[in-house]
């Protein structure tokens, strides 16, 4: 943000351009990136890799329904990619183009269903393997996968001195807006990691559900401000607790020992 004003100027030459940083660089303006080392940032290409296949499953999933649209079939099944639910789809009455379109559609989704499964297994091999995951654990609304992403996204939490910075960085922190003696926030920069904040405000979504403390504070939020915005406020506030938790190297509360119990299990006998 600070070297923006080489992309805006006027006038865009590399004489322009290597003045204005060498002018930064002077006042000490020029802010230093953060380089993740190498093993964060292959934790990093795993679960960004794992979203991408997700992302790319749902969009056959869309056409699977388009198909099944255009003929007005309606599934009685819960789940229309389960067991039941495929053997439905393959028994539909089709046009022979149409049937060939779905055959591809379903071939290519469980192509994509064994892949998915074996970056799981990758995934559930590095978590064992991390301290962090198994603090991250401990939390409400944040399994193993979520919590090896906060991981990777993260890094090394000594590199936010509180976590306000972490919350900035995310892109969680309301903008604040000052004038003279008024002051007051508005929505959420949305700057740094953005697959950080969609992993934070999922798991706000479900730990909301299940944790009675950030419950009570979504429920108290929503009433003034809406479902939105509570979930949001929610997931900003999970991220404060992380935050405490690796930096104190704590467990999120004895009251969640139970399900944080669950969860190792999950990982494997060298837990």
């Amino acid at each position: 943000m600070k070297t923006k004003a080489i992309a805006s100027a006027r006038v865009k030459t590399d004489k322009v351009d290597a003045r204005i940083l060498a002018h930064l660089l002077r006042a000490d303006l020029a802010a230093e990136s953060y380089v993740p080392p190498g093993n964060v940032r292959e934790l990093r290409a795993l679960v960004r890799h794992r979203l991408s296949l997700v992302k790319m499953r749902t969009m056959v999933k869309n056409k699977v329904h388009a198909v099944t649209d255009k003929y007005g079939y309606r599934c009685e099944y819960s789940d229309m990619f389960g067991k039941a639910g495929m053997e439905w789809l393959r028994a539909l009455e089709l046009g022979e183009l149409d049937r060939l379109v779905l055959e591809n559609h379903l071939s290519h989704s469980e192509s994509i269903n064994a892949q998915i499964d074996r970056v799981d297994e990758a995934i559930r091999k590095k978590a064992s393997q991390d301290d962090d995951v198994r603090l991250l654990l401990s939390m409400t609304g944040i399994d193993v996968y979520t919590a090896l992403l906060i991981r990777s996204e993260v890094g090394p939490i000594s590199r936010f001195p509180d976590y306000k910075k972490l919350v900035s960085w995310a892109g969680l922190a309301p903008r604040v807006h000052q004038s003279g003696n008024v002051e007051y926030s508005g929505a959420i920069t949305k700057r740094g990691s953005s697959v950080l904040r969609w992993a934070m405000i999922e798991a706000a979504r479900v730990a909301v559900q299940h944790d009675e403390k950030l419950g009570a504070f979504y429920e108290r939020v929503t009433e003034r401000r809406g479902d939105q915005k509570a979930t949001v406020a929610a997931a900003n506030k999970m991220l404060k607790i992380i935050w405490v938790m690796l930096t104190r190297r704590e467990t999120y509360g004895n009251a969640n020992e139970k399900r944080y119990g669950k969860k190792l299990k999950t990982l494997g006998k060298d837990l």
